[in-house]
């Protein structure tokens, strides 16, 4: 049960991993904030459409999942 449950956080962790780094940035980077430059603004509300939103929930259900799994090997 516990090899298991590790082959299954290893390959959720690659998932999450592949899930980061296909997000879109939300803002124009670390230099326009400290510069001014573009238009960063970090209260503005902007929703997620399409493909972006079904990228952003399944990074949430994967990283639930994981923190899930990481408790369970503990419990076993």
């Amino acid at each position: 049960m516990k090899d298991i449950l590790n082959v299954v956080l290893m390959t959720l962790s690659g998932v999450i991993i592949i899930l980061t780094l296909l997000q879109s940035g939300k803002s124009d980077g670390l230099s326009a904030a400290f510069t001014g430059s573009g238009d960063l603004n970090l209260f503005a509300v902007q929703k997620e459409r399409g493909p972006e939103k079904v990228i952003s929930r399944l990074t949430l259900v994967c990283g639930i999942m994981f923190f899930a799994i990481v408790i369970a090997l503990q419990i076993v």
